[in-house]
């Protein structure tokens, strides 16, 4: 019979082989993190990891009021989308939230709150527009649109996991 080392697998190539293992379970934790990723005019702008309850906002300058209006949203449970939580406004009128049914509504100062929404957004879909002064406040930062693009550039607002944030393009 012939003495022959085939088939054998020495104490260094399963240390190695663990090892593979061990680093390609721990890049999948990282490349399945959900993130949250922002593209305006065929850029990404953000790419970040998010939780529940992670926050971002937007405000823009009502097209028919003339007025300020912020929204309030959140990553929901399960990083799957998106929840308006509230709106600040000025001023009623077209287009402005005001039905009791809608949320908790309240005047604080100079401002109407409509508290309580919770209308979900699979993603955010979003065009910069003439006067509206479209911005975005995500991850500590905030992002002028209107400043950088032309009305009526597509933004985008989505969630996904890291991988596809780092290799989706518009």
């Amino acid at each position: 019979m012939c003495d022959s080392s085939f088939g054998k697998v020495s104490v260094l190539q399963k240390e190695f082989l663990l090892c593979g293992i061990g680093v390609f379970f721990a890049l999948w934790q990282v490349l399945t993190l959900p993130c949250l990723v922002l593209r305006a005019g065929g850029e990404r702008l953000y790419l970040g990891e998010v939780a529940a309850g992670f926050p971002l906002s937007l405000r823009f300058i009502h097209s028919v009021q003339k007025t300020p209006v912020e929204e309030f949203l959140a990553v929901e449970e399960g990083c799957h989308g998106f929840v308006l939580n509230a709106t600040k406004y000025q001023s009623f009128g077209v287009g402005l939230p005001f039905d009791e049914k809608e949320g908790d509504f309240q005047q604080e100062g100079d401002f109407f709150w409509l508290r309580g929404q919770k209308r979900a957004y699979d993603r955010l879909d979003l065009r910069t527009g003439v006067g509206t002064e479209l911005t975005l406040n995500v991850g500590g930062r905030s992002f002028p649109l209107y400043e950088q693009y032309a009305p009526g550039t597509l933004v985008t607002v989505e969630l996904m996991p890291l991988w596809k944030g780092l290799v989706m393009y518009e």
